[in-house]
């Protein structure tokens, strides 16, 4: 069968069929140009290359780096940093140090595309509408006449899972909104307006924020943080399933790069950061679990939203994280930083969809630093919290770039945020690309 490795998958094969790999002082992390000579009698012949452009950029993240390929095995591509960028035999097997499918490697999908449908062979018949048809199967399938029950927190995942499964058994489902108090202003009051007025689905809206804040007092560690609320979720969850009586199935809006970033009963990747989607219930709550979305990224959830008619306030709205502020809020969290962070936060917003950036950005937000400076505002000194502004493009989030915002814009962000938010007195621009970095902070 024909093998493509990416990135770890490259070394993995020079490893495993006797080629050297080592480390390397010269890591790549962000953006890179890698060349190949398509004119030679040898890049004739590959196919993966295929109408590619003999300057290419690409997305690179590794630290180790492949000396000698295996034998039977030719380099295809360098970079200035590493000179075996892509290799190849005649048998199929292919490995490229860099990341194809992100948005940052601009031509990635072409080389993809040459894998999967011309050396592999492979029918492109994967559309949104047949997915969402053979997902409703086969939810119809698993659940039966079961009564089901959605964690929905009002971000574009559950909203759609709850939806997708909705369509598919109607008033069998029942969707609990755990309000944890860490939501964005307004937050929970849409969430109610969307789901029980505008899409009739049964809703229950659980107020649990003195729960959340009490467990969370004292707490700085960002793990620590995503497991009490993972943890306080699950409860407050729990006992509001129970006063619903026999309940089989819960949905939850997992994707693809959940699992990848929280899961580690593969072995395939270190544990980025815990997600409370992912990595199982306590054992005393036997649900089944029922995730449509486990293997898409966001870019095809949101297709699926659309085409299940949601709109387009709640499928095209920037992502949020599961443990919502609680992760942009760096150190202890108090309900003063808490408002604090959502006054600049809505600032943040507001003036990003009055310039007009709103859905050119994956997203954009403020994170209340745990840095006190010093400022000067009227004839005061002021010893006020730093906040930082996030504001990246990304396709999938498992790679982003931070945007070339205007810097008109970032002048009226910043000016309104020392002016109407009195906890807040300096704003710095957050520019560290993922990987190395993360999105959110924490």
């Amino acid at each position: 069968l024909p093998i493509l490795g990416i990135c770890y998958g490259m070394q993995l094969i020079a490893a495993t069929l006797g080629g050297r790999v080592v480390s390397d002082k010269e890591r790549e992390y962000g953006h890179a140009i890698i060349r190949h000579t398509p004119s030679t009698k040898e890049n004739e012949s590959t196919p993966l290359l295929a109408g590619l452009p003999e300057a290419m950029p690409v997305w690179m993240s590794h630290g180790d780096r492949i000396a000698e390929v295996p034998p039977g095995f030719r380099a295809l591509a360098s970079s200035e940093t590493i000179p075996l960028a892509a290799m190849g035999n005649d048998k199929g097997v292919y490995g490229i140090q860099f990341h194809p499918e992100v948005v940052h490697t601009p031509d990635g999908d072409r080389l993809l595309r040459n894998f999967v449908i011309d050396i592999c062979g492979a029918r492109e018949d994967w559309t949104t509408d047949k997915f969402i048809d053979e997902t409703i199967e086969q939810i119809r399938r698993e659940v039966g006449d079961a009564h089901v029950i959605c964690a929905l927190s009002g971000g574009v995942d559950s909203a759609v899972a709850a939806a997708l499964v909705h369509r598919a058994i109607g008033e069998q489902l029942t969707c609990i909104f755990v309000d944890n108090g860490l939501l964005r202003r307004e937050e929970p009051e849409r969430v109610v307006s969307t789901f029980k007025r505008h899409l009739k689905i049964d809703l229950r809206h659980i107020d649990a924020e003195k729960i959340f804040l009490d467990d969370l007092a004292g707490i700085t560690d960002p793990e620590t943080k995503r497991k009490h609320v993972g943890k306080t979720f699950i409860a407050v969850f729990e006992e509001a399933a129970h006063e619903l009586g026999d309940v089989d199935f819960m949905v939850q809006g997992t994707t693809y790069p959940d699992v990848i970033e929280s899961s580690t009963e593969n072995g395939a990747a270190a544990t980025i950061k815990s997600h409370h989607n992912v990595g199982g219930l306590p054992k005393r709550m036997q649900f089944l679990l029922v995730e449509p979305l486990r293997y898409l990224f966001k870019d095809e959830v949101r297709g699926v939203g659309l085409e299940l008619g949601l709109p387009e306030e709640i499928v095209l709205r920037q992502p949020f994280p599961g443990p919502g502020l609680a992760i942009r809020i760096i150190g202890e969290i108090t309900r003063e930083k808490l408002e604090a962070l959502r006054s600049a936060d809505w600032i943040v917003m507001d003036e990003i969809k009055n310039a007009g950036l709103y859905h050119d950005l994956w997203q954009a937000f403020a994170v209340l630093t745990d840095t006190r400076t010093v400022g000067v505002q009227g004839d005061a000194r002021t010893y006020g919290f730093a906040v930082a502004l996030r504001i990246v493009t990304a396709e999938d989030a498992m790679t982003a770039d931070w945007a070339r915002i205007p810097y008109d814009v970032l002048a009226k962000i910043s000016n309104r945020i020392v002016n109407e938010v009195s906890e807040i007195n300096r704003v710095v621009l957050d520019i560290t690309s993922k990987p190395p970095g993360t999105i959110e902070w924490e």
